[in-house]
């Protein structure tokens, strides 16, 4: 029981963890949290500079949430390990961590000895994305290690645009793009969302999260609160 109790502790306090904190203490933070998790992960090996793609059958197989991520450094099928307070906590195999919100955006990430923290400053319209239909602009920050960057500003004009058939493990889906244009921060690009028509659950995304790394991701099994 002390040790299941300390294990939860460990799990909580990685939000009380600075930004800037390096990489690797938080994934060894996280390293008790979700065993079976981690190690249902790692069965979908991380390999760099392939493309790791599951079958419908291994997601089928698999009860975890998953989600298919592309990085520059990494291509993996990430697992959710566990959630706190709206934060999901997702392991790409032992190499990185992701976080995301309630709304489908990565929040942070660590691993490869790189560590991005970004966040929405004031309202964010991806609470209620199905009802964007005119141009909002969003208020950003990111952190960002090695480069030491914190609290840098970056604007964002998110803008709805027609629909578009989307495969996703041979199933296809019709479902509304988004376009989000950066500016700031040494950043100059766009971020791209899919996402339901009706319940404006991002599917597939392509999300800057720093200068130069941006990563795809394509919902295989969403996490489904219990409301839903």
């Amino acid at each position: 029981m002390a040790r299941k109790a300390s294990q939860r502790a460990a799990c909580r306090s990685w939000r009380a963890i600075r930004p800037l904190v390096a990489g690797s203490s938080l994934v060894f933070a996280l390293a008790a949290c979700t065993s079976a998790s981690r190690s249902t992960s790692d069965s979908f090996r991380l390999l760099f500079n392939r493309d790791v793609e599951a079958t419908p059958v291994q997601v089928a197989a698999n009860r975890y949430p998953q989600i298919q991520l592309r990085a520059p450094d990494m291509s993996a099928v990430m697992v959710l390990g566990y959630v706190d307070d709206g934060q999901q906590v997702w392991y790409a195999g032992r190499e990185a961590v992701f976080h995301l919100d309630r709304d489908g955006l990565v929040t942070s990430t660590s691993g490869n000895g790189r560590q991005i923290a970004t966040r929405i400053v004031g309202d964010s319209p991806f609470h209620d994305l199905a009802k964007v239909t005119t141009p909002v602009k969003v208020q950003r920050q990111y952190d960002a290690t090695p480069a030491y960057a914190v609290s840098v500003p970056v604007t964002g004009t998110l803008t709805r645009h027609g629909t578009d058939k989307v495969e996703i493990l041979g199933r296809q889906m019709q479902l509304v793009r988004f376009e989000e244009q950066l500016q700031g921060g040494g950043i100059g690009a766009t971020n791209l969302y899919w996402a339901d028509a009706t319940t404006g659950l991002i599917w597939k995304s392509r999300q800057h999260l720093a200068p130069g790394y941006a990563v795809e991701l394509t919902q295989l099994k969403p996490y489904r609160t219990a409301q839903d």
